[in-house]
């Protein structure tokens, strides 16, 4: 028994030697959006905004007062909304005097589409009808620094990027935040390394959808969100299409100062939000389920239950490399140790997330299950 423990702590620690030296320096936050100038560019803005008239307020306001020179035009997406989110949209057009902002009334959702896609793609199709240089994708609950737009843009043409997106800095406040929402980011990064989907040579590719900044022709070419219309993880699999059908060049980095408002004050809704698309990520695939947990309990969990020599190495090099993220978030140090406990705790949620879709409950979001 001793063996197969020592064994197993060995494998442990030589996993973490590959994800740090090896897994395209996941766990590094350099990949940040330069500042940049104005370009003579047009943007065309599209937000899908179902039931998010308390977040407009601040975010539809941070897009009103950008500070870009170039052609800004808004279509927000009112997918049947229930609170007066339209509304609260055309009010604040008004108070900023401004015929930027165009509200648009989903259709009824037609089979075979994600609510949040088809709502993207009518906003696409009449910001095409303006023939702007680049498409931005956001969601609702963003409040975009005032020199996001300019930034986006000018290293999409500096970088010669067909898509530039940001992992927007997410609420980090409440202590359920605090324990979980950099660990989201960092196994993001692991399983989606920034390096390595910015890098033209390589094939795998990410995009965060809370801020995606597209070139038009680029979403010509794969035929808009129609190509990926049931995707429930849509950023990546747009992130994918393009740069599998054109230049290859598409970029994506972290932010400080673009936020995203979206409140996960308990444990439940951080729950919520993992469980709706984690056993997605594995393609709905028992035997891939199966390899998960047994590697998650290797990587991140076996360290402490042997609680031997190579066991407290290992467990050294986990906190090394989920520290930068923890820093980034300004959170306590002492997060940086937790990492077993939070990786237990997502381990819990995609185990739930499978037994979701097993009992036909699927991805719930905003009163839609898909």
């Amino acid at each position: 028994m001793s063996d197969i423990v020592l064994g197993i702590s060995i494998v442990s620690f030589i996993i973490w030697l590959y994800l740090l030296a090896l897994r395209g320096q996941f766990w590094r936050t350099d990949q940040q959006l330069p500042q940049g100038e104005n370009k003579n560019a047009s943007v065309c803005v599209v937000i899908p905004a179902r039931n998010e008239a308390d977040m407009l307020p601040m975010t539809l306001r941070s897009l009103l007062t950008q500070e870009f020179s170039g052609a800004l035009t808004i279509f927000l997406v009112d997918d049947h909304s229930t609170d007066g989110t339209a509304e609260i949209a055309r009010s604040i057009a008004q108070t900023f005097d401004s015929d930027r902002v165009r509200v648009i009334s989903a259709a009824p959702l037609p089979a075979g589409w994600t609510g949040k896609l088809w709502a993207l793609e009518q906003g696409i199709q009449q910001a095409m009808e303006l023939t702007p240089d680049y498409i931005l994708l956001t969601d609702a609950d963003i409040q975009h620094d005032p020199e996001n737009v300019k930034n986006l843009v000018s290293w999409a043409i500096e970088d010669d990027r067909e898509l530039v997106s940001l992992m927007v800095r997410l609420r980090c406040v409440s202590f359920w935040e605090k324990l979980l929402i950099p660990a989201f980011v960092f196994f993001f990064a692991k399983l989606y390394p920034f390096r390595w989907s910015n890098d033209p040579t390589r094939s795998l590719a990410a995009a965060a959808g809370g801020c995606s900044l597209i070139r038009s022709e680029a979403l010509e070419r794969i035929g808009g969100m129609n190509a990926i219309r049931q995707a429930l993880i849509d950023d990546c699999a747009l992130a994918d299409a393009i740069k599998a059908s054109g230049t290859r060049r598409i970029w994506l980095g972290l932010t400080r100062s673009t936020l995203s408002l979206r409140r996960y004050d308990s444990l439940d809704t951080i729950w919520q939000m993992v469980a709706r698309t984690a056993y997605t990520q594995l393609n709905y695939s028992p035997i891939l389920l199966v390899g998960a947990v047994l590697g998650m309990f290797v990587v991140y969990l076996a360290p402490i239950v042997v609680m031997n020599w190579v066991g407290l190495l290992t467990y050294g090099l986990m906190s090394i490399a989920y520290f930068p993220i923890v820093r980034f978030y300004r959170v306590p140090v002492g997060y940086a140790l937790c990492l077993p406990a939070i990786a237990f705790l997502y381990l819990l949620m995609t185990i739930d997330s499978a037994l979701k879709y097993w009992q036909g409950e699927g991805g719930a979001w905003k009163g839609r299950t898909y």
